[in-house]
């Protein structure tokens, strides 16, 4: 009697042993990306304007508000994953162009083959650090981006030269005087990792407003926060619509509760930096 064939979802392995594959969403339409077992991306093909992960839709709902709508934007996105933001940028801003930098070449080659990029795109991928990526970027960016994200993970952490002063100064030297900086920062109990980092971009960037899930930004469950920073005022009517976007429940701090929020937490440098914390194993079972 003939066993039946498994088939194994698509994989790859990444420089440090870790195994990224892709699987169906198991709760909604698209695919997603798993790397050492952590969620990293999801991705609708038939609906690049759906982002399911919440953290990912909260950088969305700040897009939305970058120019007018449907004007194409600079963006240059450090971290690939499965390219939801860049997919969702070409989708609701048609001629956007868009950098990529990812420093895991298998990974870039797997969501290629099974997970392919809009063909009308314009979309560069470049393929190594985050942080030394930056200084092999075409010159006329400099100044010149509307939109720079760091969403950057090795498996579940964010590693420590990506959360420094100097790595945000590198960053933010792209950006046009009112371009906006978008850092997904995750942290726990505390929120002491969340905390130095908003003192960090804020010692580069003097206007901030963190955007999570309520009960992550008063620090009782592990989760994402979503820092957005920019060298021009934001504007405040975007908060109401900030909220508004969702998910629910939302939250958008600013002003004197994001001075309450920091404390007394100092910026990180190179000298002192220390990766995000490390989630429980739990936080991924499904």
């Amino acid at each position: 009697m003939a066993r039946a064939t498994v088939e194994l979802p698509p994989q790859a392995r990444l420089s440090d042993g870790t195994i990224a594959r892709i699987v169906p969403s198991a709760y909604v339409s698209g695919y997603e990306l798993e790397v050492d077992g952590t969620p990293q991306s999801h991705v609708d093909l038939e609906d690049p304007s759906h982002l399911h992960f919440e953290y990912v839709a909260r950088m969305g709902a700040v897009i939305d508000r970058l120019r007018m709508p449907r004007q194409p934007l600079t963006a240059v996105h450090l971290g690939a994953g499965a390219l939801t933001l860049p997919r969702y940028i070409a989708h609701t801003r048609p001629g956007s162009r868009q950098q990529v930098i990812e420093l895991e070449p298998a990974l870039v080659d797997l969501v290629r083959e099974n997970l392919p990029f809009p063909r009308d795109a314009s979309i560069r991928t470049r393929i190594g650090d985050a942080r030394e990526g930056l200084g092999r970027l075409p010159a006329g960016l400099v100044g010149q981006v509307d939109l720079v994200v760091s969403d950057v993970f090795a498996g579940a952490q964010t590693p420590a030269h990506l959360t420094t002063v100097e790595f945000y100064r590198a960053a933010a030297s792209l950006l046009a005087p009112d371009g906006v900086l978008l850092v997904n920062v995750a942290d726990g109990a505390g929120l002491h990792h969340a905390r130095r980092q908003v003192a960090t971009v804020e010692a580069v960037l003097e206007n901030v407003i963190v955007l999570a899930e309520v009960q992550v930004l008063k620090g009782r469950r592990f989760g994402n926060l979503v820092v957005a920073a920019s060298a021009a005022p934001l504007p405040i009517e975007w908060l109401p619509r900030l909220m508004a976007a969702g998910p629910h429940p939302a939250k958008v701090a600013h002003g004197d509760e994001l001075r309450a929020f920091v404390r007394d937490a100092g910026p990180a440098t190179d000298a002192d930096a220390s990766p995000s914390p490390k989630p429980a194993a739990s936080l991924f079972e499904r």
